[in-house]
């Protein structure tokens, strides 16, 4: 018989000892024959007392999931029977897939533990707050790693990199405009929509203009343009250093004698306190715009009337107040995100992880430090 026709399992007796040899294509295309050709050689286990067996597969050419699936189970059978078998003659490229299968197959899974709720909360929340200590080292560790860096560039003014800088203040200001723009006008139109349509109620539809200067110029303006940098801008940092650590040059700048914050963390962070500020600015002028444009439309309250009543409804304190935070914001920002990205790990299930992690810690703080700033500035009077 050719070797071309041999059956896909043969058996041969030699006294005691029972041999298996394997043929042609153990693939899933040859799934039926090949259950058929085992449930046959395993019957030659009845025929008569066997001491040893031995699976040749030196004559598999193919050797796919399905057939680790069958020679397994072939192997499992005759131990079942008490005869301890031998598989030989397998080329080395598949002797990884049936050692998986062997292993996988059969490994006994942990026996589930039905642990009491309350436990298993409290087991939880403090797993979390394990988890907040390390971040918060991490964080405080990676804050004094860029103050030495940055003392380090005030020493020495020309090793700053103001061409990366410069780049990174085009990517996160200019580039930003348009959306920051957008976005406060927008809000702004609809808080001015909604205090008109609830003000006017009591018949005191101008103090839409007083809500709207103080809201905007105090509060709303500098945190949606931080959320929306935390998105926008935040995440691209924490997705481009990803990626270098992900390609090792983050690795190779510490070999050639360079710190990886000095050169790409300190323009980064440098970029986004100019950026934001001004981006700051920008949306809160739009916010106002857009809540001086629906009361004029909306509650009949006209320009001048509504320039007068802003006058006396905001002070120059109302203004500092917003822009005093902005570079804090941004500094909250830029560390959060480049300090997610410095942590990406070699696969890119972490860089997305990370990524995540960059924007939803950003917002958080960005948020939590803006009740801070507001508990402040009520407690100084500003």
């Amino acid at each position: 018989m050719g070797a071309a026709e041999a059956p896909l399992l043969a058996t041969a007796r030699h006294g005691r000892e029972l041999v298996f040899v394997g043929n042609g294509r153990w693939i899933a295309a040859q799934s039926l024959a090949l259950e058929e050709a085992v449930r046959l050689g395993l019957a030659e286990l009845e025929a008569g007392a066997v001491e040893a067996a031995r699976v040749d597969l030196s004559g598999v050419r193919s050797f796919d999931t399905v057939g680790a699936v069958l020679a397994d189970r072939l192997v499992r059978a005759l131990e079942a029977a008490g005869v301890r078998p031998h598989v030989v003659g397998l080329e080395r490229r598949f002797e990884p897939l049936l050692a998986e299968i062997s292993h996988g197959c059969h490994q006994v899974p942990p026996e589930v533990r039905h642990i009491n709720p309350v436990i298993g909360g409290l087991r939880v929340v403090g797993r979390t707050m394990v988890d907040v200590l390390a971040d918060s080292r991490l964080f405080l560790s990676f804050i004094g790693a860029v103050t030495a860096s940055l003392l380090r560039v005030l020493v020495r003014p020309l090793t700053f990199r103001w061409t990366s800088m410069v780049f990174h203040l085009e990517r996160t200001g200019l580039r930003a405009v348009p959306i920051v723009a957008l976005i406060t006008f927008l809000i702004g139109c609809i808080i001015a929509q909604q205090g008109i349509f609830h003000f006017r109620k009591f018949g005191a539809t101008t103090y839409v203009v007083d809500m709207v200067g103080i809201l905007t110029l105090r509060e709303l303006g500098v945190l949606i343009v931080s959320i929306m940098v935390a998105g926008r801008s935040g995440s691209a940092f924490t997705a481009e250093l990803g990626s270098m650590r992900m390609r090792e040059e983050v690795d190779a700048l510490r070999v050639m004698g360079f710190d990886p914050n000095e050169v790409l963390v300190l323009p980064r962070l440098v970029a986004l306190i100019i950026a934001v500020p001004l981006l700051t600015f920008l949306g809160s002028m739009c916010a106002l715009f857009g809540g001086g444009l629906v009361a004029w439309l909306y509650g009949g309250i006209s320009p001048e009337i509504f320039l007068a009543r802003l006058k006396e409804a905001i002070s120059m304190n109302t203004f500092e107040v917003g822009m005093i935070k902005a570079p804090f914001m941004a500094a909250i920002i830029g560390l959060i995100a480049c300090m997610e990205g410095m942590r990406v790990g070699g696969s890119a299930e972490s860089l997305g992880a990370h990524t995540t992690a960059s924007v939803v810690k950003a917002i958080f703080l960005v948020i939590v430090v803006d009740g801070l700033f507001a508990m402040f500035f009520a407690a100084i009077n500003m």
